[in-house]
Formats: structure tokens, sequence, C-alpha cells
């Protein structure tokens, strides 16, 4: 008979098997946050799922040793959705289920759950080199950074996957705004957002909202709304990243002092190399006078300005073209440029998952990552990144 501890290793076994893995450390930290979602016996239930919404009575074939009936199936998986542990999906009145990865899944569900002991176990996991590798190894990111509507030009011909406002137009209801996860996780350790106080500033769209809202973890707005929060949340300079798919599940909306991503951003010595995005900045020196407003701006560090020369430089290593910096420039020295190739993301999560599963890297392939990271600290100069 299998103990607790050999239950959840299969739980982290199963997950890391998945499109977006979940490997294990040396900490064991990874099995301190199944333990905090998941009970021995949902942890079971949960390795009959995969990274595909599958419909409930495929679901049950795999698990019915470990429920009586569909119907009990569905109270068990419906206790583990409401802790964030899995997704649930309701089509055409049928429901749909898959595994959640940590992020973006399980870890952004646990608004309004966080305690002290589950920061410090995810903080260990996520600050873990394996993790990491994990998480960047993927052909495609999970997510990708889209600019600002105001630092768009007529010229640039945006793509409606990278206009902010075509974007929520074209995603499917229900829409819900729930609060940024990482900004909760910095309050409670003490450590406020530098750039907003407001709480409420990730969207959540169909299948994703429908689980936000059946979670209780946030709450239904209207598209009107939607749009009215997204310009205050562009005016006070935070950096929109949507799922990395032509039809948005969410939108959040970052800033460099709190969120994961972007501080993993800035642990990479060239980050863009792992970052999904279109546009990038550049500053013209004519008209630079040194002010220094992209510099405060920027989440990411891009852009920093000469004491020397009192002028903007941007680090084309790090901007990830959010367009932050562009429309506070007093002198319009700062612009967009759009990439030569653009890149058009999968059309929805389905195809983003079967790209990352099919191209997922093994042992050699996360070598290699690693072999990356330490050669561009050596040639940028940041060998501080090496530790």
């Amino acid at each position: 008979m299998e103990n607790n501890e050999q239950v959840y290793f299969k739980l982290q076994r199963h997950l890391d098997s998945q499109a977006v893995g979940f490997p294990a450390t040396r900490s064991g930290s990874e099995m301190k946050i199944l333990k905090h979602i998941f009970t021995p016996q949902e942890a079971k239930i949960a390795t009959c799922l995969t990274y595909k919404f599958e419909p409930l009575e495929m679901v049950f074939e795999r698990s019915g040793h470990l429920a009586e009936s569909p119907e009990k199936l569905e109270e068990l998986l419906g206790r583990i959705e409401k802790k964030g542990g899995i997704e649930l999906k309701i089509k055409d009145g049928k429901r749909f289920y898959c595994n959640a990865p940590l992020v973006v899944g399980m870890y952004e569900f646990q608004v309004g759950k966080l305690t002290p002991e589950f920061i410090k176990n995810f903080d260990d996991y996520t600050s873990d080199k394996k993790f990491g590798v994990e998480l960047i190894s993927t052909k495609l990111p999970q997510m990708r950074t889209i600019p600002i509507a105001k630092s768009i030009k007529t010229q640039h011909k945006v793509s409606t996957f990278d206009e902010v406002t075509a974007l929520l137009e074209q995603a499917e209801a229900p829409f819900a705004i729930f609060e940024c996860i990482c900004r909760q996780k910095k309050s409670i350790t003490g450590n406020p957002c530098h750039v907003t106080d407001r709480k409420e500033t990730c969207f959540a769209a169909g299948s994703m909202a429908q689980t936000v809202l059946r979670s209780s973890i946030g709450r239904e707005i209207t598209l009107d709304e939607s749009m009215s929060i997204l310009n205050k949340n562009q005016k006070q300079g935070l950096v929109l990243q949507p799922s990395n798919t032509e039809k948005a599940e969410f939108i959040c909306s970052c800033c460099g002092c709190c969120c994961g991503m972007l501080g993993m951003h800035k642990n990479l010595p060239k980050p863009v190399d792992f970052w999904a995005s279109n546009f990038y900045a550049v500053a013209d020196a004519n008209l630079c006078d040194g002010c220094g407003n992209c510099e405060k701006r920027c989440q990411v560090g891009a852009a920093s300005v000469s004491e020397k020369k009192k002028q903007t430089s941007i680090d084309l290593n790090r901007c990830i073209g959010c367009g932050v910096c562009v429309p506070t420039c007093p002198q319009k020295a700062i612009s967009l440029q759009k990439k030569p190739v653009e890149v058009r993301p999968p059309q929805n999560r389905e195809e983003l998952y079967d790209i990352i599963m099919s191209n997922k890297k093994g042992r050699l392939g996360k070598m290699k990552v690693t072999g990356k990271l330490f050669v561009d600290a050596i040639r940028t100069g940041q060998t501080h990144l090496l530790k």
C-alpha cells in the first residue's frame, strides 16, 4: 500500500512529465507545495489528468478505482479546483478537466489563500536553478509582452494579437478581475509595490475566468469595466503580459518590483532570448535631454541614462518592448520599433501546450540552456548572475 510520500512523489513526477514541467529539487519544497494544495486522495486523482482538457467520462475511466461513480469524482474534482489544484472548463454544459502547471496556474489560484509557510516554500522552489531552467527551456514561453496603447503609432501596423484593446474585445466571456498574486505575496512579506497601491489589476477571460469566479478569487466585470481598469494600469506604468496565444485567457499587469516573471528577467544575462515580444524601444540621441523619465519607468532595467553624456541608452538584451517608457518622454525621444520578423502566437492554449510538449527538452537540452546562461553572463560582463 502506498504511503503519503509516495503519492505526492508520483504527482510531482506526473506534473513534471506534462507540457510545463515541475522538477524535483534537493530542498523538496515542491512536495510541500503539493501537500499545501492536495490531500493524498486528491493527489492520486490529479495524476489521472493531463495538460489537455478532457471530459469527466474520460477522467473517470482512469480514476474509477478512486471514486465509486462519475458523480463522486465530479465532487472530488470540484474540491481540488476550489483549492487551485486543477482547472475546469464548462462548454455546452459539459465539464472538462486538466492539470494546472504551477505557473501560470496553481500559484495564481492561491489569491486570498497565501500563508507564510506557502510563501516560503514557493520562494524556495522558484529560486532553485532547476525550476528556472525548466521555465525558460520551453520552445515558447507561456506569457508574452505587448505594448501599452499609447506607445503604438499608426505606421506600426500592429496585429490584433499585439493590440491590447483588440485582445480584450476578441476574448471570450466571462471577464473577471482579481488581485495580482505577486503583489499580494510581496505585501504579506512587508514589501508593498512601488508602482501601484491598487490590488485588482489582473484579468481573466473565458475558461480561466470561469475558474477564477468558481474559486471566488475574483469578481466578474463587464468588457467596459475591463477597459477602464486596463487604462488605469497603463497610466501607472504597468507592463502588459497576456497569455502567449492569439485568444487571450489572461492579461497580467506587471511591475518589476513584484512580478515573478519580470524578477526572473532581471536575473538572466540576455533575457530577450527567452521572451516573446514583437517590439523594442529606441532612443533618439538628437532629441534626448537625459531627463531620466524612461529609466524610472522601465520595469526591467533596459533604459539607463549616462551621467557623462546625459543621454538614454536602451539595452536590447533586456528591452521587452512594453512601451511603458514612451508616453512620458517629454522630448518624444523614445519610440517603439517593430522587430523585422513578427512572431505570431499560437491560436489558443491547447495549441501552445502541444508545441511546448512536442519540443520538451530532456537532460541534455537543459544542460545546453544552462551552458548558454553561463556563456552569456561571461560575454555580457554579468558574472554576478552566475550565483
